[in-house]
């Protein structure tokens, strides 16, 4: 993950597109964006990339838990189907984000107004030699959903994430599409009805 989010700064920016809504306490949008990431000011893009660095660099095994997704027909029943699509698209569909919205809106719990951002990105995975030094190329390229689930502290201000998710896994430097890892701020209190949208559970 450190490797990952080493790419989330603005000189070393792996992220092209930033999607969102801006949700009610009843979980209905009240408005949404979709802009490439490179349009955004120089204040946007800071916060925005802090924004999607919380989520890889929490806490893994507490905050961050990788997850399996069900195999064979039980696949096509959790939001597999739709985060794979929404990669494909490098999030620039807003009928599948209208889609995404819509299910976080049912099953997150607040009783606060709360953000949903989605960020696009791709990280061409270094070689790595047998000696461990880095070689010019590249294994892979990891293209990736993060989104960041935030209370508003301000008007269309979102504030440290509570809820999120990164997908496809990045395990052993590479992409795994089985696996999502899922971002519960209070690994206590679990937003458990979201996490059943996501899994098919």
């Amino acid at each position: 993950m450190l490797e990952l989010t080493r790419r989330m700064n603005p000189s070393r920016n792996c992220f092209a597109r930033v999607a969102g809504a801006y949700m009610d306490e009843e979980g209905f949008d009240n408005g949404t964006f979709n802009i490439h990431f490179g349009k955004l000011g120089q204040t946007d893009t800071k916060k925005n990339l802090e924004l999607a660095k919380a989520i890889p660099f929490a806490k893994t095994n507490e905050e961050l838990k990788e997850y399996k997704f069900p195999k064979g027909a039980e696949r096509q029943q959790s939001m597999w189907p739709l985060l794979t699509a929404l990669k494909k698209a490098e999030v620039k569909e807003d009928a599948l984000l209208s889609i995404l919205y819509e299910i976080i809106g049912e099953s997150y719990h607040t009783d606060s107004e709360y953000s949903i951002f989605v960020f696009y990105g791709s990280y061409d995975v270094p070689v790595k030699g047998t000696d461990k030094e880095w070689m010019e190329g590249s294994e892979e390229v990891y293209d990736f959903l993060i989104c960041a689930v935030s209370p508003l502290i301000g008007e269309y201000e979102p504030g440290r994430p509570k809820f999120g998710f990164l997908f496809p896994a990045f395990i052993d430097r590479s992409s795994d599409d089985d696996y999502i890892f899922i971002f519960n701020a209070d690994p206590e209190n679990v937003q458990e009805d979201v996490m059943k949208k996501i899994l098919g559970m």
